[in-house]
């Protein structure tokens, strides 16, 4: 069984939101990813995405799909504070985690009209595509900032006196 929750918000509030803001004829765009420490690079990635579309969603790894993912000395910080910190920004307007080691299970149930990823992935490597293009949508490539990453910053704090 799939754990999917809403952190600051539950599921079945967003899934009314998602429902309001189609009814109103709106566009919901997606993204996904681990977002620990938040950086310039993901606050102007998160709001050219939400230039996309009415509502932004999302999509947070858990903290045991990042530690499957990027090894076990990750996350820095726990999901529900990564949510909240995302949750702060403007350009977000709800913020999923998901458990499992992609998000499409989550985009099933979401079906947002525009998926977006960064530039850094090979089109055919975006997970959700085929659910999002089969229902009309779109994905988007998004520009990486260069000189930003987390993983850096990480290494920079970790050498610093």
């Amino acid at each position: 069984m799939s754990r999917i929750e809403a952190v600051g918000r539950n599921l079945g509030s967003v899934l009314a939101l998602l429902a309001r803001t189609r009814e109103r004829g709106g566009t919901i765009v997606f993204t996904n990813g681990v977002f620990d420490l938040i950086h310039p690079g993901h606050v102007r990635y998160l709001q050219s995405a939400r230039r996309l579309g009415d509502v932004l969603v999302v999509g947070v790894n858990s903290d045991r799909s990042v530690r499957a993912i990027k090894g076990p000395s990750r996350p820095v910080n726990p999901e529900h504070e990564r949510v909240e910190i995302l949750r702060a920004l403007g350009c977000v307007d709800a913020a999923v985690v998901f458990d499992e080691d992609t998000p499409l299970a989550l985009i099933t149930q979401i079906q947002p009209d525009v998926l977006v990823k960064g530039a850094d992935w090979a089109a055919d490597d975006i997970v959700g595509r085929d659910v999002v293009e089969a229902r009309g949508g779109r994905v988007v490539r998004m520009p990486i900032e260069p000189g930003f990453s987390t993983t850096n910053l990480i290494g920079r704090a970790s050498t610093r006196p």
